[in-house]
């Protein structure tokens, strides 16, 4: 069984977010840090080389593939800024109705700027998400 490409490492987060160049972008991930920080509880810390992650997880399918994922994250992509998050049910969708401007994929939810959404909105959806998750996997 292959193993997981993405794991935690010991870089430095504040590294990563400095070496963005695009100074609305780099706010919008540090805005980010703090919203996911204050939510979790946790550091964050990061997975691979641009996954900024917060708490952790241990799944397990049916297929009998497993490994180990952060429990909520995010990354600065060329185009957008895409959330690692589910938002599955009827209440996480009525929530993503009033998020703002995003694409949603199965657990990754897609934005260009923090400014085109409702922080509030997004703090919800991570907090559904993260307990969705824990009740999924423990």
């Amino acid at each position: 069984m292959a193993e997981n490409k993405t794991k935690a490492t010991t870089s430095s987060v504040a590294g990563y977010i400095a070496q963005i160049k695009d100074e609305e972008r780099r706010g919008d991930c540090e805005l980010l840090v703090k919203l996911m920080t204050r939510i979790t509880k946790q550091p964050a810390t990061l997975s691979g080389a641009s996954i900024v992650g917060f708490g952790s997880y241990h799944y397990k399918y049916e297929s009998g593939r497993e490994g180990d994922m952060c429990i909520t994250g995010f990354s600065s992509r060329k185009p957008n800024i895409s959330i690692y998050l589910v938002a599955e049910s009827a209440s996480q969708k009525k929530l993503l109705s009033k998020l703002g401007k995003h694409e949603m994929a199965k657990a990754c939810l897609y934005l260009r700027r923090m400014a085109d959404i409702d922080i509030d909105v997004l703090g919800k959806l991570i907090v559904a998400s993260i307990a969705d998750i824990r009740k999924r996997h423990g």
